[in-house]
């Protein structure tokens, strides 16, 4: 019998800035689920050299990550925080994965089709393997539930996938090991296996950030243009700056829900709000509704350099003593390599590799 804890794992990949969207979207999810589950965060640094090789400053990026991780609350010695790569079990496991996982899974990830766009045969194998490197991040763990946003739903489906297959196709194995526990499938349902399905964590009025200039475009760290975000690192006078240039549109902001249909820019502007001061959409125009944006902006503007700025300032505190980080994330690395070598041993029988 191989009993599975229940476990929450989640990682952000270290490239360029983190934002708003990051904090509402993720971290400040990460920090609620301390409070309720056994929690493992990590920098996925292998991630981050899937679409881009070669990195200015990877070491300093991934500082900065944990940084946020430790500004927003999460505490490195209650849960893990640790980045990626020094833990080999996730490559290990993932070469496994490759071979669980078929081709056509692969070609059907959605994300896979977005970045690598139209010049796909050029795009590197990582990038079309990267859902079968998330599933070992998962799995090395045999994390129960993940939070993820939208966008990584169908990642996490695959992870479900490669999970089952591998269950099924080693399912005497796994129970010749003495390794078989019962995993649940839902609807009080339960088969024998090894992985768990892992659960999604979905929830919250801002689990989506849109661009600050685009509301029909996610707020991402990629887009050229700065004024898109609002970075975890910027001032209360570049907050002020971006949200007084937040793209919108001239009508007064509606009394209720249903007036932000068809108005984008509105709604995201809202439901930053309301994320922001943990309340609902609702409620927001309840105060706001019938207002112009040129009273509504500066009151956001105001909330989000109260929220944001402890964070912005504990970051840089901690980024100034990058020894500190750099112990959090060794001692978080081998914590976390105690847990995935157990997984590993348990594989390695299973599939029967020797040593």
């Amino acid at each position: 019998m191989s009993d599975i804890t229940p476990r929450v794992f989640s990682g952000v990949q270290p490239t360029g800035n983190l934002h708003l969207g990051n904090y509402l979207g993720a971290i400040r999810k990460f920090v609620a689920l301390q409070e309720s589950h056994d929690c493992i965060y990590c920098v996925v640094d292998l991630h981050s050299i899937t679409a881009q090789l070669v990195h200015e400053d990877l070491p300093g990026q991934t500082r900065s990550i944990t940084a946020a991780f430790l500004a927003a609350g999460i505490d490195p010695k209650r849960h893990i925080v640790f980045n990626q790569s020094r833990v080999s079990a996730h490559a290990e496991l993932a070469w496994i994965f490759n071979c669980v996982a078929r081709i056509g899974w692969m070609n059907r990830m959605t994300q896979f089709k977005d970045k690598a766009g139209k010049d796909r045969e050029n795009a590197s194998l990582g990038l079309l393997a990267y859902p079968s490197l998330m599933a070992a991040d998962i799995l090395a763990y045999r994390a129960t539930h993940v939070p993820v946003g939208d966008d990584q739903k169908q990642h996490l489906e695959l992870t479900r996938d490669i999970a089952a297959k591998f269950n099924n196709d080693f399912a005497q194995k796994i129970a010749e090991a003495g390794l078989s526990t019962p995993i649940p499938m839902g609807e009080g349902q339960t088969v024998e296996g090894y992985f768990p399905m892992t659960e999604p964590l979905i929830e919250g009025p801002a689990t989506r950030v849109m661009s600050l200039k685009d509301g029909s475009k996610k707020m991402s760290k990629s887009d050229p243009s700065d004024l898109s975000r609002i970075n975890l690192t910027d001032d209360a006078d570049a907050i002020a700056r971006k949200v007084k240039k937040a793209k919108t549109d001239p009508d007064a902001l509606p009394s209720e829900v249903a007036g932000l249909a068809g108005r984008p820019e509105a709604d995201n502007l809202v439901g930053i709000f309301a994320a922001l001061a943990e309340r609902s959409k609702a409620e927001v125009l309840t105060d706001f509704g019938g207002r112009a944006f040129s009273e509504f902006k500066p009151a956001l503007a105001d909330l989000a350099v109260q929220v944001l700025s402890p964070i912005t300032g504990e970051m840089r505190r901690l980024l100034d003593d990058p020894g500190h980080i750099d112990a959090v994330l060794k001692d978080g690395g081998e914590r976390a390599g105690a847990i995935a070598a157990k997984t590993m041993a348990d594989v390695k029988q299973i599939v029967g590799f020797l040593g």
